[in-house]
């Protein structure tokens, strides 16, 4: 029999397990969304308990593991970390997702409960579906193919982690990677938090860009004064931070903070402009910022957002002049650019370009690192081919504009290993959003994928992880 047909059998034989397990895959699923596992501040400590606890319980009987336990960091949530140590020539993978969900917004814009799982035209609802249930559940089903392909004792090594707190920005992941370092070891990282062109178009996310966050504010007078008596030459707090602002866009839009500019790309995936529009709600007749490829303008540039402001509301408003206005400013950094870079260029810029005698202050300052990789390493090249069967198309590399901070902590602790960002989502799930859903053709998939993976490295034996596994 030859090497493809050897492979064709093995896909061929987990489509079918994979199929035959979906039933309890969107069981576990449903469970997961049942739980309101918030991790922002001020949320119930209790429920992400409940959470972590349900994820233990769903994952305690697929394997002999050597050990399963609930981890967390001083003051952090609490993370699953459950390990099975490899035979004697085999690799070790690390499967990441998280328990936490975000937010649900106004719960009267849902077509269904957030938290009751709802299926409606293939697609499952409910906050965390897509964000990051799939992923968990994906990981499920895939070390279930493996064990059962396996006899219950495969020689693969297998890691689980699954953290409580992705959604508030990992704050304490740094310090869980350092205390369980040689418990997460591993030859390869598949991190299942990202998305797909579309329910049937498998892709890898190979960069991101990183994140900072700081409140700008301004001073110019003493207290406010009449805008009549004294308006003209003296000079409003809003006024001014309106002036700064503008001066970090160029005319076209894009952003004119030097030291922070683009990169180049290395994605083969591509996003249409009409695309663009119809994901984002662009109204009609608005003009796109920036210039050349829209998704080199969404992957490798800068984009500088003020998210919010504090100066008085219209309602309030009254016929004075503003002595202290304050912004919030969300600058995404291209891959590649540290944030300490960004910070020093931004702190920079917006300095040079507040008027003379203006009392500036930057407060609040939040980093996050972006990600670049190339997509060569041997298995990340087995796990496209994994993708690509199992979707029944070539995967697209893309770059994705968000920022996953843990990623880069990942990459620094693990600098030799591979990270296959993968996910679930696909451009309809509206993850953070009203009405998350997942394409349940696509968490199939994405689960048949991922089994073969940990089936062919498992058959194939690898010796050293660095070697090509086919």
């Amino acid at each position: 029999m030859s090497v493809n047909s050897d492979r064709q059998d093995t896909l061929d034989s987990l489509r079918g397990s994979v199929s035959a397990l979906q039933n309890d895959v969107h069981t576990v699923l449903e469970r997961l969304i049942a739980i309101p596992s918030l991790s922002k501040p001020g949320s119930d400590p209790a429920v992400l308990e409940q959470s972590v606890n349900a994820v233990r319980d769903i994952f305690a009987p697929l394997l002999a593991w050597n050990s399963i336990d609930i981890v967390r960091a001083p003051g952090g949530a609490p993370a699953l970390l459950a390990r099975k140590d490899p035979a004697p020539g085999f690799p070790t993978v690390l499967l990441y997702a998280h328990h936490d969900v975000q937010p649900t917004g106004d719960e009267g814009l849902w077509t269904s409960p957030p938290f009751v799982a709802t299926e409606r035209q293939g697609r499952l609802y409910g906050r965390g579906s897509a964000d990051d249930g799939a992923g968990i559940v994906t990981h499920y089903a895939a070390i279930r193919a493996l064990s059962d392909r396996a006899g219950g004792a495969p020689g693969l090594g297998v890691v689980v982690f699954i953290e409580g707190e992705e959604e508030s920005g990992s704050p304490t992941f740094a310090t869980l990677l350092q205390t369980y370092a040689y418990q997460l070891a591993a030859d390869v990282i598949v991190v299942a938090d990202s998305d797909n062109p579309a329910p049937d178009r498998p892709a890898l996310t190979t960069s991101l860009r990183g994140v900072l966050g700081v409140t700008l504010t301004v001073r110019t007078l003493e207290s406010a004064r009449h805008s009549g008596l004294f308006g003209g030459p003296t000079p409003d707090a809003v006024g001014v931070l309106v002036r700064v602002l503008n001066s970090c866009w160029a005319e076209d839009g894009s952003v004119a903070i030097a030291g922070v500019q683009g990169v180049a790309a290395r994605e083969s995936g591509a996003i249409a402009e009409d695309t663009l529009r119809a994901e984002a709600g662009i109204l009609p007749g608005i003009e796109l910022w920036g210039q050349g490829d829209i998704s080199r303008r969404l992957w490798r540039e800068p984009a500088l957002t003020v998210t919010g402001m504090d100066v008085p509301r219209v309602a309030e408003a009254s016929n004075t002049l503003i002595p202290q206005a304050s912004a919030r400013l969300s600058l995404r950094i291209p891959p590649g650019v540290p944030a300490a870079t960004a910070q020093s260029a931004l702190e920079s810029h917006l300095r040079e370009h507040a008027p003379p005698g203006v009392l500036l202050e930057l407060s609040n300052w939040e980093a996050g690192e972006g990600v670049d990789q190339s997509p060569e390493h041997v298995l990340l090249g087995e796990l496209a081919d994994c993708l690509s069967d199992a979707y029944g198309n070539p995967v697209d590399y893309q770059g994705v504009g968000g920022t996953i901070p843990f990623v880069a902590h990942l990459a620094e602790r693990f600098p030799d290993v591979p990270i296959a960002i993968t996910g679930v989502e696909d451009r309809q799930s509206a993850a953070h959003g009203i009405d998350e859903s997942v394409d349940l053709s696509m968490l199939e998939r994405a689960g048949l994928a991922e089994g073969l993976f940990l089936t062919r490295l498992e058959e194939s034996r690898i010796q050293d992880a660095s070697t090509n596994p086919r």
